[in-house]
């Protein structure tokens, strides 16, 4: 099977994003690609990273368009990948490399699914991802309690996954991470 996607889940706060960023830099051969959301801005955040910050409304009418290839509602905000930047990647012989959440791996699973491999990043329990998120939010987040439950739905699924790696301390976790990424890249 030849790989030319690696989606990366786990529940927000998990460190999926972090994994992502770090491994783009440090292996030529990924790419990350920038998916769209609706949700705001958080306070280390700019347009185009970590995603395409839009309206609801402009959201929907590309959605109604066919410009995602995948899009779901995850807690109270839409995201979604479009197909173009899929295949911008690809024209540049990289591999895809995204976090997602569990509903976006699905769809993809269904349309792409010879050509990927999934990971799940787990925290080591949800009490110490709540504290994780507290302390990334620099507070408890409105929606803390829906992101809770949705972990542990999420948390739920993770053996569907191809891979998965428990983060319970950062480098440890990363490494572990890191050497799943380059055995699937001899793949290619």
């Amino acid at each position: 099977m030849k790989v030319q996607m690696i989606l990366v889940a786990a529940p927000s706060g998990a460190g999926k994003s972090s994994f992502v960023d770090r491994v783009v830099k440090e292996i030529p051969d990924l790419e990350d690609v920038i998916t769209y959301t609706t949700r705001a801005m958080r306070h280390h955040e700019e347009q185009g990273h970590p995603y395409h910050f839009i309206s609801e409304d402009e959201f929907k009418e590309r959605r109604d368009q066919g410009f995602f290839v995948e899009w779901a509602k995850v807690h109270t905000n839409f995201y979604g990948t479009s197909m173009e930047s899929l295949e911008a990647t690809w024209r540049k012989n990289k591999v895809v490399i995204m976090d997602l959440d569990i509903q976006g791996v699905r769809t993809f699973k269904q349309k792409l699914a010879g050509s990927l491999k999934t990971v799940f990043i787990l925290p080591p329990s949800l009490e110490e991802l709540k504290r994780r998120i507290i302390y990334r939010d620099k507070g408890v987040p409105a929606d803390l309690e829906v992101r809770m439950k949705n972990a542990a739905i999420e948390m739920a699924e993770s053996a569907s996954f191809d891979y998965k790696v428990v983060n319970e301390e950062f480098e440890e976790s990363y490494h572990k991470f890191k050497k799943i990424i380059e055995e699937l890249l001899r793949l290619r």
